[in-house]
C-alpha cells in the first residue's frame, strides 16, 4: 500500500507518474491501441493482398499500408483536433497540431463532451491517462475506415489520385463524423449512440466506398467476372489478425480498463462467431458447400454490427445480432445486389457496402432496439435506454436512424466532391492497358515470381528458350527491377 502511495502521489519520486495516472487504464488503452493497429497493419494488409487476383497483390496491399502512413501524419499535423478538439461548428472541431510535448503529456480530455442540459453532472470525457495515448488510439480508428473503404476500389483505381484521396477525405469526411458523434458535436450531445464506430467508421467506409465506386468506374470486365483470391490461407491470416484485433477495437472504446470494456469484449466474439456460422449455413443452405471467403464475409459483419452497441447491450442480444448480421448483409449481397441495377453497376470490389455500411447501419439500429439500461448507465450519464425497454426508448431508436441518415448524407456529398476535385487534376482510373497487367503496370513489382494471370510475354523480347523443365527469367517491359520466371512443365 505505501509503494503505491508513492507512485501515485509523490512526484519527486516519480515524474513521469503524475496523481491522475492510472497506470492499469494507460496500459489497457495501449494494448488496445495496438491490438487495433494490427487490425490494419498487417491484418488488413495481407488480407487484401491475398483475397484479390494475383496481379493485384502488390497493388492492394500498398494502398493500405499508404494509408495507413498518410493518415498517421494528417492526424498529429492538423485532424485529431477537429475531431476531438474545440468545437468550430456543431459537426466539427478545430484544427490543430497535436504534436507539442506539453499538449500530449498532459491529461488526456475531451473538451467538448460534457453534455449539455446536465450541469449537476461532471461527465466531461477525462480518462486517467496522457493525451498521447488518446491521440494513437483515435488514430488507429481514423486509419482503419480509410484502408476498409479502400477495399470497394481495388483493382482499378489510379495509385496517385489514392495518394491524393487520404488526406482530403480523412479532414473533409472523416473528421466530421467523429466529432459530430464522439467529440462533442451535435449529435452527440444529442444523444445517439455509436458505442466504437458502427456509424463513423462502418457505415461511413460503406457508403464512401460505394460513391467512390462509382466516380473512380469499374475493372476490366475480365476482372469483374472472375476475381479469385490468390491465397486462401493467407487471406485467413489476415482475418484473424482483424478479429482478434477487434478486442482492443471494442474493449477500449469505454477508455479505460472497467466492467463496460469486459463485456464488450465479449459481446464483441460472441456476435462475430455466431454471425460466421449462419452466414456459413446459409451458404451450405444455397450453394450445397461452405464457403471460405464467405466465413470470413460473415466474420466481419458480425464485428460490424456489434461495434455501435458492444458494451451496451446483453450477452443474448450480441447473439441476436449476429444471427441477424449473418443473414441480412447476406440477403444484401446475395439477392438484392443482383437485383439492383445501381448495385450491379457500381464495382464495389470487395463488397464494402455490404460488409460494413449495412452491418454497421443494422447495429446502430439494433442498438436503439437493444441497448440496455444497467449497461448504459456504465458509460452515459443519463437515462439512456432501447426500445424494447419501454421509457424514451422508441426516442432513441428515431435519434439512431436521423444520425444513419447524416452519416450516408455526408459520405456521398464530400466523397463525390473530394474525387470530382481530384479528377481535375489526377485520372482516378488507370487507364485500360495497365489494369491488364496490374502490379506490374502500377508499381514495377509483383507479388510472386511466376509467370500468370495478368502479365504478358513476349518471346522476341524475352528470349525465350525452351528445354524440358528449364526456368527463364525476363525484364519486365514496364520498369527496371521487376521480374518473373516462367517454368516449363
Amino acid at each position: 500500500m505505501a509503494a503505491e502511495q508513492i507512485a501515485y502521489t509523490v512526484k519527486e519520486f516519480a515524474p513521469a507518474v503524475p496523481g491522475w495516472l492510472n497506470k492499469g487504464d494507460n496500459a489497457w488503452q495501449m494494448t488496445a491501441s495496438t491490438l487495433v493497429g494490427i487490425q490494419s497493419m498487417p491484418g488488413l494488409v495481407i488480407l487484401y493482398a491475398s483475397i484479390v487476383k494475383k496481379k493485384w497483390a502488390v497493388n492492394s496491399a500498398f494502398m493500405a499500408l499508404y494509408a495507413f502512413a498518410a493518415v498517421l501524419i494528417c492526424w498529429v499535423l492538423l485532424c485529431y483536433r477537429m475531431a476531438f478538439g474545440d468545437e468550430l461548428l456543431p459537426f466539427w472541431g478545430k484544427g490543430a497540431p497535436a504534436l507539442g510535448q506539453k499538449y500530449l503529456l498532459g491529461r488526456a480530455k475531451v473538451p467538448e463532451s460534457k453534455h449539455r442540459g446536465y450541469s449537476d453532472v461532471d461527465d466531461i470525457t477525462e480518462p486517467l491517462y496522457p493525451m498521447a495515448t488518446l491521440v494513437y488510439f483515435q488514430f488507429t480508428f481514423a486509419a482503419i475506415t480509410l484502408i476498409l473503404l479502400a477495399g470497394s476500389v481495388l483493382g482499378r483505381m489510379n495509385i496517385r489520385a489514392w495518394m491524393a484521396f487520404v488526406p482530403l477525405w480523412l479532414i473533409f469526411s472523416y473528421t466530421v463524423g467523429a466529432f459530430s458523434l464522439w467529440g462533442g458535436g451535435f449529435l452527440y450531445h444529442w444523444g445517439v449512440i455509436d458505442y466504437s464506430g458502427g456509424y463513423v467508421i462502418h457505415l461511413s467506409s460503406g457508403i464512401a466506398g460505394l460513391t467512390a465506386a462509382y466516380w473512380v468506374g469499374p475493372r476490366l470486365k475480365c476482372d469483374r467476372e472472375r476475381f479469385p483470391p490468390n491465397n486462401v490461407l493467407l487471406m485467413l491470416a489476415g482475418a484473424g489478425l482483424l478479429w482478434m484485433g477487434w478486442s482492443g477495437f471494442n474493449g477500449g472504446a469505454p477508455y479505460a480498463a472497467n466492467l463496460d470494456s469486459s463485456i464488450a469484449v465479449l459481446n464483441t466474439n460472441v456476435c462475430a462467431a455466431t454471425s460466421l456460422l449462419v452466414w456459413t449455413s446459409l451458404d451450405v443452405v444455397f450453394f450445397g458447400k461452405p464457403s471460405v471467403v464467405g466465413a470470413v464475409q460473415g466474420m466481419m459483419t458480425g464485428l460490424a454490427c456489434i461495434t455501435p452497441g458492444a458494451g451496451l447491450v446483453q450477452s443474448w442480444a450480441a447473439i441476436v445480432m449476429g444471427m441477424l448480421s449473418g443473414s441480412i448483409p447476406w440477403v444484401s449481397m446475395m439477392v438484392l445486389h443482383k437485383k439492383c441495377s445501381l448495385l450491379q453497376k457500381v464495382d464495389d470490389a470487395l463488397g464494402v457496402f455490404h460488409t460494413h455500411a449495412v452491418a454497421g447501419l443494422l447495429g446502430g439500429l439494433l442498438t436503439g432496439l437493444l441497448a440496455e439500461p444497467d449497461l448504459c448507465k456504465l458509460i452515459l450519464p443519463f437515462d439512456t435506454r432501447g426500445a424494447f425497454y419501454g421509457g424514451n426508448g422508441g426516442v432513441q431508436f428515431l435519434k439512431q436512424i436521423v444520425a444513419a441518415l447524416f452519416v450516408i448524407t455526408w459520405n456521398v456529398v464530400s466523397t463525390s466532391i473530394i474525387l470530382l476535385f481530384i479528377r481535375l487534376f489526377i485520372p482516378l482510373r488507370m487507364p485500360d492497358n495497365q489494369l491488364e497487367i496490374g502490379d506490374d503496370a502500377a508499381h514495377g513489382e509483383e507479388a510472386y515470381a511466376l509467370w500468370g494471370d495478368g502479365e504478358k510475354y513476349d518471346p522476341t523480347e524475352h528470349g525465350w528458350h525452351t528445354s524440358q523443365f528449364s526456368e527463364v527469367a525476363a525484364p519486365s517491359p514496364y520498369v527496371n527491377g521487376a521480374r518473373g520466371v516462367t517454368i516449363n512443365l
